[in-house]
């Protein structure tokens, strides 16, 4: 179906690829675009031996790649049909309509090994499809230009609520895992995507939402865990996407009818920005790349980047930015799929000069989001 050239996150890892060498201390003071470009490109086509161990999330690292490409503005490197093809490959569906009472979720395996049927206690589970998965895959979809509307939402949908729970949270997987923001954030960015909001209760999805605000104004996964800045993204990006928070969020931050305590989240938010000018994702933590787009694009969605120190945040980017394109985690270890996604898409929020702004809140560029 594809040449060669479509080959890479479509195929498995190549094994006897070599290892990186420990990198060499490097300094660049511009952003290099295509040094990024090229270091995505090569993921594109052919995954390191070192991500082996993440295939069961190969969707995952498709979406840091495509979208990472987008933001860079560079999508005419992939063939975004073969790219479609293969995302619609894992789709589970149900064999009837009957299926979607079953409890099991009909979204998106995360990858080719969880398509295989398992036996667990001598019962068959081959649906593995996962919530963080299947906004992989949407968001791939969205990127390269494929109609969602020729997606089975219905079953989607419908199948999805079995995955949220009392409390308004959401497991991952219908076999059951941890409850959390991460997992609910999913749920509401496939409804948004997908424009169909009958795959949640959002009053319940808010309920848990607001009961995950910690005492010190930030967000932790869960209620009554620490405060975190992936956390609170997830929280606020969930209230914008089910629209219960707005454009005006900011300045009516102190209002009676703000369920969220805003005030207190910027507080805790702005204590992250570090003494090298990064940005750390909970308190005594070193700062991480990562984490620029964590709490920065939840600061962008408050209307509250202007309170960013932007000049010493870009500098520390720029510390992380590897020669062999991408970016590292910190200053002077090798760079990750994660972390060079996290990291162009920290310097979009910065406004760099070449780089596509991004949908903060789903997480993909404008143009991927308003399909322009």
């Amino acid at each position: 179906m594809e040449d060669d050239r479509d080959r890479g996150l479509l195929y498995d890892s190549d094994p006897s690829s070599p290892s990186l060498s420990p990198p060499r201390p490097f300094a660049l003071t511009f952003f290099d675009r295509e040094r990024h470009v090229k270091f995505l490109e090569m993921m594109y086509h052919m995954l390191p031996r070192p991500y082996q161990s993440q295939e069961i999330n190969h969707l995952t690292l498709a979406y840091f790649v495509i979208s990472g490409l987008d933001i860079l503005d560079a999508l005419d490197r992939v063939h975004k049909d073969a790219v479609a093809d293969w995302v619609l490959s894992f789709q589970a569906h149900p064999r009837s309509k009957a299926d979607l009472d079953n409890g099991q979720f009909y979204g998106f395996h995360g990858s080719r090994s969880s398509q295989f049927p398992s036996k667990d206690n001598a019962i068959f589970t081959p649906n593995g499809s996962h919530l963080a998965s299947t906004y992989s895959a949407l968001a791939i979809l969205k990127i390269v230009g494929y109609n969602l509307s020729n997606i089975d939402s219905e079953s989607m949908l419908t199948s999805m609520r079995n995955l949220q729970q009392s409390d308004g949270s959401f497991m991952p997987i219908h076999i059951g895992a941890e409850r959390d923001l991460r997992f609910l954030y999913c749920a509401a960015a496939i409804c948004f995507m997908l424009n169909n909001w009958n795959g949640m209760d959002r009053e319940k999805a808010k309920e848990y939402i607001l009961n995950c605000q910690s005492y010190d104004g930030g967000f932790g996964l869960s209620p009554g865990s620490e405060s975190h800045g992936g956390a609170a993204y997830c929280a606020i990006a969930s209230l914008r996407l089910m629209g219960f928070i707005g454009d005006d969020c900011l300045s009516n931050a102190s209002a009676p009818s703000s369920k969220a305590n805003i005030r207190s989240l910027l507080d805790w938010s702005l204590q992250r920005q570090f003494a090298d000018g990064g940005i750390q994702g909970r308190p005594n933590k070193p700062s991480d790349t990562c984490y620029a787009f964590w709490i920065g694009a939840t600061m962008g969605i408050l209307g509250a980047n202007k309170f960013i120190d932007e000049i010493a945040l870009r500098s520390f980017l720029l510390t992380c930015q590897s020669e062999y394109g991408g970016f590292a985690k910190s200053p002077g270890v090798l760079p990750d799929l994660y972390h060079s996604y996290y990291g162009l898409a920290a310097f979009s929020i910065l406004g760099e000069a070449g780089l596509k702004p991004l949908c903060l809140e789903l997480g993909v560029t404008e143009a991927a989001a308003t399909g322009l």
